[in-house]
C-alpha cells in the first residue's frame, strides 16, 4: 500500500512539473480543447484530437494542421492570459474560474477568456469598467496565485 501511494505521488508530482503556471484544463485541455489561434481571428472553435499537441505540460487542440503550425511557431502569442481562468475573476476576486470558451476577447494582442453562465457575463462587465484598470490588477494578483 505504500508503494502504491508513493507511486501515484510520484506520478502527479511529475506531471505538475511540466507546467510552469496552474492551467484552466476543464475537459483535458487548455480552453476547453477550442483552438486558440482560431480567436485571434476572431472565432470560438473547437478543436480536433488529431490536431493536439503538449506545451508546456499542458494539451493544446486546433481546428486544423495550419493553426497547429501557427501556435507552434509562437505559442506564447496564443496561450490565453491567466492560464485559461476568467480574466475577470481574476481581477476582482484573486480567485481560478471556470470559463465559457466562447466568451473572450483578444485585447492588446492577448487572449482573455471568461465566465458566462445563468446571466452573469464577465465579459461584458470586463468592458464596462474600467479594463485597463482590471488588466493591471490581473496581471498582479495572478503573480499571487498562477502556482499550484
Amino acid at each position: 500500500m505504500k508503494y502504491l501511494l508513493l507511486i501515484t505521488f510520484s506520478i502527479f508530482s511529475l506531471n505538475l512539473i511540466g507546467q510552469s503556471i496552474d492551467y484552466n484544463l476543464k475537459k483535458g485541455y487548455v480552453a476547453e480543447g477550442y483552438d486558440v489561434v482560431s480567436y485571434f481571428e476572431n472565432k470560438a472553435v473547437e478543436g480536433k484530437k488529431e490536431f493536439s499537441l503538449t506545451h508546456d505540460g499542458v494539451k493544446f487542440k486546433f481546428s486544423s494542421k495550419t493553426n497547429l503550425e501557427a501556435f507552434k511557431q509562437n505559442p506564447e502569442q496564443y496561450i490565453p492570459q491567466y492560464g485559461g481562468y476568467c480574466a475577470y475573476a481574476v481581477a476582482v476576486k484573486s480567485k481560478k474560474v471556470g470559463i465559457d470558451p466562447e466568451t473572450f476577447e483578444i485585447r492588446d494582442g492577448k487572449l482573455y477568456l471568461f465566465y458566462n453562465s445563468w446571466g452573469n457575463n464577465t465579459l461584458e462587465t470586463w468592458r464596462e469598467n474600467n479594463v485597463k484598470g482590471l488588466q493591471k490588477k490581473a496581471d498582479k494578483n495572478w503573480e499571487a496565485i498562477k502556482d499550484f
